[in-house]
C-alpha cells in the first residue's frame, strides 16, 4: 500500500543502523523525515547526506528525526555513517520494501542500459504519523534547506 497525502502511514518496519527499528509508532510525537537515495559513496548521494548532517541540529530543534533509506546493506550503511560521521540512522532496505511501497524504484538509464534504480525522494511525516509532504525526483541543491523549511512549518501549524 503506497502512503498518501494527508493520510497515515501504514504499518511498516524497518532495521536501520545503530540497531535501531523503524516503525510509524516509534516516533510517534516527532516529524519524520525519510530521504531516499540511489547508493552510499556515490558524489550525490554523499553530498545529500553531508548536507542532512550540516542541518542535523536544526531538524532536532524543530521536533524532527531524519533517516536515510537505501537499497545497501548495513555493513555498507555503517561504514558510509562513519566515513561522513552522520549523527541521524540509515535504513537498510535491501529488500526494497520501503522503496516499492513509497514507488520510488524507477527504471533509469546508466551507461546506456535500463536498470532499476532509486528515484532521490524525500517524505515529511508529521507527529501523528501522518504524510505531509514529498518530494520526488529532486535535485540535491537547495534540497535538504526546502526540507528544513517544511519541517519548521508543520511545528508552527501543530
Amino acid at each position: 500500500m503506497t502512503p498518501a497525502l494527508n493520510k497515515s502511514l501504514p504499518d511498516i518496519e524497518a532495521q536501520a543502523t545503530g540497531g535501531v527499528k523503524f516503525t510509524p509508532q516509534a516516533f510517534h510525537g516527532k516529524a519524520v523525515v525519510l530521504y531516499f537515495y540511489p547508493k552510499d559513496n556515490t558524489p550525490g548521494c554523499t553530498t545529500e547526506a553531508m548536507q542532512f548532517r550540516d542541518q542535523h541540529a536544526e531538524f532536532v530543534a524543530a521536533g524532527a528525526v531524519v533517516f536515510g533509506v537505501s537499497r545497501d546493506n548495513m555493513a555498507s550503511h555503517d561504514k558510509f555513517k562513519q566515513n561522513l560521521e552522520l549523527p541521524f540512522q540509515l535504513i537498510a532496505d535491501t529488500e526494497e520494501k520501503l522503496c516499492h511501497m513509497f514507488g520510488v524504484v524507477k527504471n533509469k538509464i546508466m551507461y546506456g542500459k535500463k536498470v532499476k534504480g532509486i528515484e532521490r525522494s524525500t517524505f515529511l511525516i508529521d507527529t501523528k504519523g501522518v504524510l505531509r509532504a514529498e518530494w520526488r525526483g529532486i535535485k540535491v541543491a537547495g534540497h535538504v534547506e526546502e526540507v528544513l523549511k517544511a519541517v519548521q512549518d508543520l511545528k508552527l501549524t501543530a
